[in-house]
């Protein structure tokens, strides 16, 4: 018999497409876990449908609230921290959540004595010195390895899936443009990794107990931001000219950009893109652990790609295909 007071997870930024999935895995194996997220009324439906009955708590959580989180982690064996921005709204954001944030919650975890702490970084960030987004990221890691000694970082690659702001945001860029613009001549190398891929990784984390390591998270295929962009315009079935931008016209166009509500690119991701995106050789990857990723980009991303085709699910492409 186990004691469930020792098998419950914290989960902070449980309503992402990682977090959710996280959810569904330990609950279904008896995991209690208590998700935080900022609006409850907001995400808390959502959340509700993701773990089984009796197995799922869901907090509510402004982002600097010390004493309540003190409060939450109260006989939570497992801490993971998922919470992380992609671009500031006001300047100083990425350092609030991807720097401040971390440091308080991992030196209360260590105050508490939490067993582990998993936190959810970036891979190829340790010699990006002109991003605001890396520097505020490696930030956050030093603060963690200070305050909790055991603490498991994880530096994934794109994590993509139909809920993801990567494949999606392309896919309805492809869609609606008759050009896209190739940065730095779309060289840019990634590992995607699916987000059950990574979901199961953290998992097997918790299952075997492993502390006091950096894991460079990737899946088995290696693609340019080129090869990238072709395979979508493939499940999309679309043809558009990729054309190479010279930086100039690129620092342009990302100003322009990040003045959507939702950036389509922002001044700061634009220089994240002159980095590939793959292991470092500086920490073991999940391969090298034994957690292989089992997804195909291109076979997964083409489950959702039909949102982005002409007709859609009911295409008569699509109509004679599923009848193959």
């Amino acid at each position: 018999m186990y004691s469930m007071k020792n098998k419950e997870i914290l989960v902070f930024g449980a309503s992402g497409q990682i977090g959710r999935h996280l959810i569904r895995r330990f609950t279904k194996n008896n995991y209690k876990v208590i998700a935080v997220t900022r609006n409850i009324h907001q995400k808390g439906y959502l959340l509700k449908t993701q773990g089984n009955p009796g197995y799922l708590e869901i907090k509510e959580l402004k982002v600097f609230e010390e004493e309540k989180i003190r409060q939450i982690m109260d006989g939570c064996s497992i801490c993971i921290n998922l919470i992380g921005i992609l671009y500031e709204k006001k300047s100083g954001h990425f350092n609030l959540i991807h720097s401040k944030l971390p440091k308080m919650i991992s030196k209360i975890a260590s105050e508490k004595k939490i067993d582990q702490f998993i936190h959810l970084s970036s891979l190829g960030i340790d010699e990006i010195n002109d991003s605001a987004y890396a520097l505020s990221k490696k930030e956050g890691e030093n603060y963690i390895r200070n305050n909790f000694k055991n603490c498991v970082i994880l530096k994934p690659s794109i994590v993509y899936s139909q809920d993801d702001q990567f494949t999606t945001k392309f896919m309805s860029l492809l869609s609606n443009l008759p050009i896209m613009p190739l940065y730095y001549k779309g060289s840019t190398k990634f590992m995607p990794i699916h987000v059950t891929d990574l979901a199961e990784v953290i998992y097997q984390i918790i299952d075997k107990k492993i502390k006091k390591m950096t894991i460079e998270c990737v899946g088995e295929e290696i693609f340019s931001f080129k090869q990238i962009l072709e395979i979508l315009l493939k499940l999309i079935e679309k043809k558009r000219l990729l054309i190479p931008m010279p930086l100039i016209l690129a620092k342009f166009s990302a100003k322009f950009f990040q003045l959507f509500p939702t950036p389509l690119l922002t001044e700061d991701q634009l220089k994240l893109l002159k980095y590939d995106n793959i292991p470092t050789g500086k920490f073991k990857t999940n391969f090298d652990i034994g957690f292989k990723a089992k997804k195909k980009f291109e076979t997964e991303v083409k489950k959702y790609s039909y949102n982005w085709k002409s007709g859609g699910q009911y295409s008569i492409k699509n109509k004679l295909s599923s009848n193959e």
